[in-house]
């Protein structure tokens, strides 16, 4: 059957929760918010702007779960725990409509574990829906189907995440972290690790920052920065998801604990901006002078901030990682083994590179995708510096060598192309055309 997207059920006014109702409720669909009381869901509401409110209905899942009856896509956005997830989709499956479709917003619970057991029209009608948070403001949407999901349930969800809600969608695969979070949380937990020999050298933390930010093409929060924006309870979440469900030989397995220092941050409530504090944090003194801190994580005390040593670094894109320095060895060991990691989850995550690299500009900010950054610095430059290491190439590197390509995007408009797993070159999907 063909299925369309017209009205939403979003069953968990929190954060993420409330940004997908708010943005339903945008693109003019009508939307229902679902919580534990109503005033958890009058919280959710205030993400919504004034001017879309008539287009909503509120309720508690207690009394208004049969609502549900009424909407085409029911939602669920609780709070990240398999088994209690799972026991609301129980109550939630004999309600729905026959035709509606439904999904979890869940950003790591395998899909089959959620569906393991489920009703065949459970199976059927369910994928994960996937959104970045600020819902409003991040183009990511990760679509991931399960092994019994109709085809007519991800191109609806597909339609309306890049018709209705202006979304970049990309399609991933049931595997954990999906396709964002499983490479982007691998270059944070990874650089927590790698970066304490170069802190123990004498390099700031604030250079750490620096040289992960402008000079690779990530955001100017760099590691650090990034992971108190995040939160080190959320980044805490991911490993411990991550070290159950990654498979035994992956790179990942071995940065899936805190380091000591970050462990005892964590366990004493020094989690990042949320808490007042994590890595850094902002003062303001009488004067009104707003005094920026950073934690020593070599020493264990807060410092005055300073300027990052940069002194030497190139300007041109990842040229830093070819540079024979502190920071270029930083940026090689950190950024390029994410670069490393990237190119070899294919297809293990997503069936072709356009989405890993959508994924990760769309829902990370990063000025080229893995595979865009690899083309950009040089594959052939990279490959040498890998071998002269005496590694192995990872898998889509070696892909590229067997082909006897040098890029793995070509062409420009109708005519690029990117290559595929197989070692041949496919044309690109038509929205991606001008992505890159």
């Amino acid at each position: 059957m063909s299925r369309t997207i017209e009205s939403v059920a979003v069953i968990g006014c929190g954060t993420m929760g409330s940004g997908i109702a708010a943005a339903s409720a945008a693109a003019r669909c009508r939307v229902l918010m679902l919580d534990v009381d109503a005033e958890a869901v009058e919280r959710g509401l205030g993400a919504v702007d004034e001017e879309h409110r008539h287009l909503v209905e509120t309720g508690t899942i207690a009394d208004d779960l049969d609502k549900i009856a009424a909407y085409d896509w029911i939602c669920e956005a609780i709070v990240e725990d398999l088994e209690v997830k799972r026991d609301l989709f129980e109550r939630l499956e004999p309600l729905r409509k026959e035709g509606s479709v439904i999904s979890s917003n869940t950003s790591g619970i395998p899909l089959r574990d959620i569906s393991a057991g489920m009703s065949p029209r459970f199976r059927a009608d369910v994928a994960i829906t996937h959104f970045f948070n600020p819902v409003s403001v991040m183009k990511l949407f990760e679509l991931v189907p399960g092994e019994d999901t109709d085809a007519d349930v991800v191109a609806a969800f597909s339609d309306f995440g890049a018709d209705k809600l202006d979304k970049g969608v990309v399609h991933a695969k049931d595997t954990v972290n999906f396709i964002g979070n499983r490479i982007g949380c691998f270059l944070m937990l990874s650089g927590l690790h790698k970066a304490k020999s170069y802190l123990a050298e004498g390099m700031t933390q604030e250079t750490v920052d620096a040289v992960l930010g402008k000079p690779i093409g990530l955001p100017p929060t760099g590691l650090y920065g990034l992971i108190d924006l995040i939160g080190l309870d959320v980044m805490y979440l991911v490993g411990k998801n991550l070290d159950v469900n990654l498979p035994d030989d992956d790179a990942g397995r071995a940065f899936t604990d805190f380091p000591q220092v970050e462990q005892a941050m964590y366990d004493r409530g020094q989690l990042g901006r949320k808490t007042g504090g994590g890595f850094s944090k902002m003062t303001k003194l009488d004067d009104g002078v707003r005094h920026k801190e950073t934690f020593e994580l070599i020493s264990g005390v807060w410092r005055d901030t300073v300027d990052p040593d940069l002194e030497g670094v190139p300007t041109d894109l990842g040229e830093v990682m070819f540079t024979d320095s502190a920071q270029g060895r930083l940026a090689w060991d950190i950024f390029g083994g994410t670069l490393r990691y990237a190119a070899d989850l294919v297809p293990e995550i997503a069936d072709d590179i356009v989405n890993i690299d959508n994924a990760i500009r769309w829902g990370f900010n990063w000025v080229k995708g893995p595979f865009e950054m690899l083309d950009a610095i040089g594959n052939d430059r990279v490959i040498t510096k890998i071998e002269s290491e005496g590694s192995e190439l990872p898998r889509m590197l070696r892909v590229l060598r067997e082909a006897r390509a040098t890029s793995f995007y070509k062409g420009e408009g109708a005519a690029a192309e990117y290559l595929g797993v197989d070692g041949v070159f496919r044309p690109m999907p038509a929205a991606d055309e001008t992505s890159r």
